[in-house]
């Protein structure tokens, strides 16, 4: 069992060491969030959300052995290396050839006009909602841009400025 606990651990950690270090991951994260946020508009099978579900996590999934491959790149070679190359480039490919494909079954899942109407609809009869949706996006763009790490530092150079002062 402690074998069990201990692969979790390292699986997790995996994770937010992408998570920490990736901006693509942190996006494939806030993009995925969303897609599942404005899905609860749609009157999805649960083969759809099913769908969703399993594209946006191979996304990011693919992102992780992405990441985990240009990682291993980098410390196997110090300079440029034409086969190091090859493989960072067929690994950020891959990625891209998934993401593509989810960005396109999604606009065939939300490309519904009358959907997005009732969407637009709820979020300016809502306002409380759309100033909701404008500051969790802005916070998104914040995690994405800057992320954890980012953000984190920025706050104890805040606090340390004012502890200076005070």
């Amino acid at each position: 069992m402690k074998k069990q606990i201990f692969g979790f651990k390292c699986a997790f950690r995996g994770i937010i060491n992408t998570i920490k270090s990736e901006s693509h991951m942190r996006f494939h994260i806030v993009a995925g969030i969303y897609v599942m946020l404005f899905s609860l508009f749609y009157s999805f099978s649960p083969a759809q959300y099913a769908v969703l579900v399993l594209l946006v996590m191979l996304v990011m999934a693919l992102e992780i052995i992405n990441t985990s491959i240009e990682e291993l790149c980098s410390l196997v070679a110090d300079r440029y290396e034409p086969l190091v190359k090859f493989a960072k480039d067929a690994a950020a490919g891959a990625v891209l050839i998934v993401s593509v494909g989810a960005v396109v079954i999604a606009c065939i899942f939300f490309l519904d006009f009358n959907v997005i109407s009732k969407i637009i609809c709820f979020f300016t009869e809502n306002l409380l909602y759309l100033v909701f949706l404008i500051i969790s996006a802005a916070i998104s763009a914040i995690f994405v841009v800057i992320g954890p790490v980012g953000i984190k530092e920025k706050f104890l150079k805040i606090k340390n400025r004012h502890s200076k002062k005070g």
